[in-house]
């Protein structure tokens, strides 16, 4: 799994990350007055999907909204 696999959008104040082909998706938004993003709890992954994979979108979802938290100044 690489970052390019993810799609990143802006939906309100939360970053949303998905991937393609699959029903992995996952949001983040950032605290007021905080610079620091924070993930919604509310994450989905097919069912039965490995436990590996889904540490893996985790982790890559986290880098590629960081990303565009910068990008939108919304964070340092």
């Amino acid at each position: 799994m690489q970052p390019s696999d993810l799609r990143v959008g802006v939906e309100g104040n939360h970053i949303v990350v998905t991937m393609p082909g699959t029903s992995f998706r996952t949001s983040f938004f950032k605290i007021a007055d905080e610079s620091r993003l924070v993930e919604s709890p509310a994450m989905s992954v097919e069912k039965g999907t490995p436990s590996d994979k889904r540490k893996s979108f985790e982790a890559l979802a986290w880098e590629v909204a960081t990303a565009k938290a910068r990008e939108l100044g919304w964070i340092v």
